[in-house]
């Protein structure tokens, strides 16, 4: 294997480490909204990203589901 086949492996690895501990996070969460939103109601507008991060804290607080804190 050669040192740029090694760097690219790396450079894969850390992307992909990094999706998952996004996805883990919950920082893209607000993305994945935006997503859904788009595809399921077409027309409306989105709630911005402070709403949507006050709306997500506020149902957490409602409704725990084992959360450790």
């Amino acid at each position: 294997m050669t040192v740029p086949d090694v760097l690219h492996r790396a450079r894969d690895t850390a992307r992909e480490l990094a999706w998952l501990f996004k996805g883990v996070m919950g920082e893209n969460a607000y993305q994945t909204y935006l997503d859904h939103h788009e595809r399921s109601h077409a027309g409306g507008d989105p709630m911005t990203e402070r709403e949507f991060w006050r709306d997500r804290t506020d149902r957490q607080d409602a409704n725990p589901e084992g959360r450790c804190c």
